[in-house]
């Protein structure tokens, strides 16, 4: 029995054009290229710039997830198949799009994502199959308008309206096919496996608390309170009364918010082989100007610690390069459930957190695309009164963890990722908006791509 189909999508910017292309593997002359032209690359981003948590402007945080939660393309299902549409038609053709249609089987295909760093935050399998598209002309009208003797800007497309109403909505990219993103070349060439783990017995690094940051700052708790009757205490109480996590610890909150946690601590734990790593907490992106490496993780390492960040009040950040410099054995599979920890693809040299986990072992990565709202911040961002009502109560960074924890344990865990964020798009789909894309459509897996990049 043969196995899956698996295809590669491939971005690559080159001065101010796009090139792309869709592969099957072990089928080359199946192979659709196109050029994406500028014009529609800054419209695509425009578009998913305005959904996303994040700053933009003069924005503060907290302003940012307001307005991705009451406003932008993630606030209802209308805008966010919306949002799914037209990053589909803006990003692939169609005549890609009915290659993807033609390779869906049982099993299901794998299709493998290497973007250009530009297009590094788009949560591909979202996009939405196009039924219809504005008319071909208009489009390149609109590209044509956009490019100036001021410089060129995002093209002003007519769009159908594209409300379930409207609009008849088929599939999403992630139910035609197992997507992940390929670990880069470069990275892929240069990995080390580390062997297998027998024994199910995951490092947990939840929440660890930075030197003197504020609960409710900057850098302060992800997860909230610990208590014996949150979600993720109970979620992992069961293999701490088997002593089967690292730590060892006697109480499930015994996990959360330590203050132990630093460089060297992570380096002790992981020589000790656990079988996977679970890290929530807080990643800061690489400096401007700076390459990927400079992007760090936020422990509890005080500031007179050596290493390459500077500090932050009492804490120094560990890098990239402090991270490669521990040479500590990394687990097979890792989760960084962190602000954009899966950013690799967002610079020119794809060497961030993903990398530095595959150059130590890792075979699976799963990380987000962008920062995710702290259960505090999302609970604390007032729904928009014209909205559609909202459960302002749930925890889903805590669902979230758990979700990919669980996915983590079965046999592949990028498969078990989709499964879960098929499952809560299609809850979105129906009404559910207590399973807001903010987190769900921010979860991607580094994989290596058969045939593909490695």
């Amino acid at each position: 029995m043969t196995g899956p189909t698996v295809l590669v999508l491939r971005y690559a910017d080159v001065g101010v054009a796009t090139y792309a292309s869709l592969r099957v593997v072990g089928a080359p002359e199946r192979s659709v290229t196109w050029t994406l032209e500028e014009p529609l690359l800054l419209a695509a981003l425009d578009e998913l710039a305005d959904a996303l948590p994040e700053p933009r402007g003069g924005e503060t945080t907290a302003e940012a997830v307001a307005r991705a939660r009451n406003h932008g393309g993630f606030r209802d299902p209308d805008a966010e198949l919306t949002l799914a549409y037209r990053l589909a038609v803006l990003l692939i053709p169609m005549e890609a799009w009915k290659l993807v249609l033609d390779c869906v089987a049982e099993p299901r295909p794998s299709l493998f994502v290497a973007p250009s760093a530009r297009l590094g935050r788009v949560p591909w399998g979202q996009l939405a199959v196009p039924t219809s598209a504005p008319d071909f002309l208009s489009m390149l009208r609109s590209s044509a308008e956009a490019i100036t003797t001021a410089g060129t800007g995002a093209a002003q497309i007519e769009w159908p309206d594209a409300r379930r109403h409207t609009f008849r909505e088929r599939f999403r990219l992630m139910e035609l096919a197992d997507v992940a993103m390929a670990v880069p070349a470069n990275i892929a060439a240069h990995h080390r496996s580390t062997g297998p783990v027998d024994e199910e017995r995951p490092l947990l690094v939840l929440d660890p608390r930075v030197p003197g940051q504020r609960a409710d700052g900057a850098l302060g708790s992800v997860l909230g309170r610990p208590a014996p009757d949150t979600r993720l205490s109970r979620h992992y109480a069961a293999a701490v009364a088997r002593a089967a996590t690292l730590p060892v610890v006697a109480d499930p909150v015994e996990l959360f918010r330590r203050t132990d946690t630093d460089r060297r601590w992570l380096a002790d734990q992981l020589a000790q082989r656990p079988s996977r790593m679970v890290f929530v907490g807080h990643v800061s992106a690489a400096p401007d100007g700076g390459g990927a490496e400079g992007t760090a993780l936020h422990l509890a390492c005080r500031a007179d610690v050596e290493g390459a960040a500077d500090p932050v009040g009492e804490h120094r950040p560990l890098q990239v390069r402090d991270l490669l410099e521990l040479g500590a054995p990394i687990p097979p599979r890792v989760a960084l459930l962190a602000c954009a920890s899966g950013g690799d693809y967002r610079f020119d040299e794809a060497a961030g957190l993903v990398a530095a986990m595959v150059l130590g072992g890792a075979e699976v990565v799963t990380a987000t695309l962008w920062s995710l709202p702290t259960a505090a911040g999302f609970r604390q961002a007032a729904p928009d009164p014209s909205a559609l009502p909202t459960a302002g109560s749930e925890d889903l960074m805590s669902e979230l963890v758990e979700a990919v924890d669980t996915a983590h344990r079965a046999a592949d865990p990028g498969r078990a990722v989709n499964t879960w964020q098929r499952a809560q798009m299609r809850r979105w789909r129906e009404g559910d908006l207590r399973v807001s894309p903010i987190y769900w459509a921010a979860v991607v897996t580094y994989r290596f791509s058969e045939g593909g990049t490695r």
